[in-house]
């Protein structure tokens, strides 16, 4: 099923109109519905006011408590399947301010302690160098650059705070991805090399013509197992539903299987930083 951005924006509103609506109509109180779900009160309200996400698992306990129909259950679930995913669209990021994005990524990061990225076709911000960071907002609004990439770069302390774990894996395309002239690439390239020895970060590369076994690829992250994100050009798409979680964990899973770690990664990427220089 295609889903519309608008679709993302209204659905959680929607949801909880439509929750609030069949308890009216169930002619259950608040506190009724709750003791029959095991729920607080004070927790339904949030959900029908819209001030609190509810899990897949906390609808079904309310179409439960409601003896919802299986026709109206089913059409519930599925508007809360999409209020677990939100789209973030680039347009409206950039108008809000750069800024205000890296905040967003910089909590979520003091916020988890295990994080796994998939790179398809660029490096990410946390392993950048600053002439890369640069070059990857080279096409934002001038106001907006310079605070951006020294928020960028700030955000990158959180390499190096041993409680956290990072997995990066990375396909040759996006290590070699010539964003930058090609001396400056060489020196990206070293630094992957050189963080992929930190003791809480573990650098995969996937070289290519490494048979994956797997349908289409894109970016994407996950964070602990509670929340993932995916890029695409034109924005991102956030997914807190964790069925969609699991199944990106799964598919990075097979990912690290194909992957190189350690010496054999290093050697790649000596190899590849070589071909650079000359």
């Amino acid at each position: 099923m295609a889903i519309e951005p608008d679709e993302l924006d209204q659905s959680g509103r929607e949801l909880a109109a439509m929750l609030k609506h069949l308890r009216k109509q169930a002619g259950l109180s608040g506190v009724r519905l709750a003791a029959r779900c095991n729920m607080s009160q004070s927790k339904i309200s949030r959900i029908e006011s819209n001030k609190g996400r509810p899990s897949l698992l906390d609808v079904e306990q309310l179409l439960r408590g409601l003896e919802a129909t299986p026709a109206i259950a089913a059409e519930v679930m599925a508007l809360a399947r999409i209020a677990q995913t939100e789209w973030q669209d680039g347009r409206t990021l950039r108008r809000k301010g750069l800024d205000k994005k890296q905040l967003q990524l910089a909590g979520l990061e003091a916020s988890s302690t295990t994080f796994r990225y998939f790179l398809l076709s660029m490096v990410t911000g946390l392993l950048a160098t600053p002439e890369y960071v640069r070059a990857s907002l080279a096409k934002a609004p001038p106001e907006q650059q310079t605070k951006a990439v020294a928020m960028k770069l700030d955000r990158q302390r959180i390499l190096f705070d041993r409680s956290k774990r990072f997995t990066f894996i990375l396909t040759e395309q996006a290590v070699r991805y010539p964003l930058i002239p090609p001396d400056e690439l060489a020196i990206q390239i070293d630094r992957l090399a050189s963080l992929s020895r930190q003791p809480n970060i573990q650098l995969g590369v996937i070289p290519m013509g490494v048979h994956f076994g797997f349908g289409s690829l894109n970016t994407f992250t996950v964070y602990d197992e509670t929340l993932a994100t995916a890029e695409l050009d034109l924005g991102a798409i956030v997914f807190r539903d964790s069925r969609d979680v699991q199944d990106l964990i799964s598919r990075f899973t097979g990912y690290e299987e194909c992957a190189l770690f350690g010496e054999s990664a290093r050697e790649h990427l000596s190899t590849w930083a070589e071909s650079c220089r000359r």
